[in-house]
């Protein structure tokens, strides 16, 4: 009697955690059809997808395209459709083989669709996952695709997905003078928010360019919290592999317009830092041409000494490592910043290169910025979903 007992409280324990850990499940808003089948049935569609847009186990055009939706066009941010193209690559309008649908390149010189190919939608969805980075162009892409639809009164609708750097808001707030596609609002380098909430923000402060007002929708995360922990399933780009290098991105994304490698041609990319005549560690490694993420990698076919990063720390934004490594170019009379106004175009302001070069702390140069974050934290507050 007592075995049977002890059993069936067993079962009914496993069956109550079960049902707990079931109930915290981050469901993201694509696996949420019920929400958003009723206002896709009957209309003319166009998708904002990537790699990344997967609901149940299927690409969002096969599911949407399983359940009867009308799906016109197919519209292809940085590194395309699939997510094969290098960083910076051109994406060209073509046929997907498999489903024989249109896809319409959104990176280049064309950001917004034609206007007559825009008459021809009723509803515009965007689903991809972001980082929360600024300079990470799938942020530009949805705002642009957001001011197609606002001047074609056209309803948009954003899938949200977690931002795996969510917990951090940090780094100058962009100046309209260093506005690009690399960054195009006046948030700071990470600002804690999902696309989601970026698009309330964007249509609530009046960013778009558009006289008409968005008919906006977003499809939420369920039990997601600010405090989550979200591993991504499948990577957002070509160079960002795994979590660690998500995780360094935004510390390590200011070595691009530099001399120094950061990794782009390893099987490790931002998630070392290396160079071949100067170096701050022993780790050796080398960059060599990989079509599809890193064709023509900087400082391709020469060997590099530096640091190993893949089981670092580093978090956030961390300006540690860069400014250690410019002050050894600086003491050896070498350049380290070879184009400094690609570096003031991710930085958002010329300012944090210009304190960099004067040998300025971490501490000290992040101390110029917290009056503007205490102002963005306010500013956000009406924008966030999740607590």
């Amino acid at each position: 009697m007592k075995a049977l007992t002890y059993i069936l409280f067993s079962l009914c324990f496993i069956m109550l955690f079960s049902v707990n850990s079931h109930a915290q499940t981050i469901t993201v808003g694509a696996e949420q059809p019920v929400s958003y089948l009723p206002l896709l049935k009957g209309k003319k569609v166009g998708l904002v997808v990537n790699q990344t847009s997967v609901v149940q186990g299927k690409h969002l055009v096969d599911f949407l395209l399983g359940e009867g939706v009308d799906i016109s066009y197919i519209f292809a941010p940085e590194h395309g459709f699939r997510g094969d193209h290098d960083a910076g690559a051109t994406v060209k309008s073509d046929i997907d083989t498999k489903t024989k649908l249109p896809v319409i390149s959104i990176y280049g010189k064309n950001k917004k669709p034609a206007k007559a190919l825009m008459q021809a939608l009723d509803v515009i969805v965007f689903d991809i996952q972001d980082v929360g980075v600024r300079f990470y162009t799938y942020l530009s892409s949805m705002h642009y695709m957001m001011e197609a639809a606002a001047d074609n009164n056209k309803h948009f609708i954003v899938f949200d997905r977690p931002n795996p750097n969510i917990k951090y808001v940090d780094g100058p707030i962009l100046e309209e003078s260093f506005k690009s596609f690399v960054g195009m609002h006046p948030i700071p380098i990470l600002h804690g928010m999902t696309l989601g909430e970026l698009a309330q923000m964007i249509k609530g402060q009046g960013w778009l360019s558009s006289k008409n007002a968005l008919n906006l929708t977003i499809v939420p995360v369920k039990n997601y919290t600010r405090n989550s922990q979200y591993s991504l399933p499948i990577k957002p780009s070509p160079n960002l592999p795994n979590d660690q290098s998500i995780q360094l991105y935004p510390s390590l994304t200011f070595f691009e317009p530099t001399v120094v490698s950061i990794g782009r041609g390893t099987p490790f990319p931002f998630q070392v830092i290396g160079h071949n005549d100067y170096a701050i560690g022993d780790f050796k490694f080398m960059p060599v041409s990989t079509p599809g993420s890193a064709s023509r990698p900087k400082l391709m076919d020469v060997q590099l000494t530096g640091q190993d990063l893949r089981k670092s720390t580093i978090h956030g934004l961390d300006l540690g490592p860069l400014i250690q490594w410019h002050n050894l170019f600086k003491e050896n009379n070498q350049e380290f910043f070879k184009h400094p106004k690609f570096m003031d175009k991710l930085a958002g302001t010329d300012k944090l290169r210009k304190s960099i070069e004067l040998g300025e702390s971490s501490q000290q140069i992040k101390a110029t910025w917290q009056k503007d974050l205490a102002a963005f934290k306010q500013l956000r507050t009406e924008y966030l979903i999740y607590e």
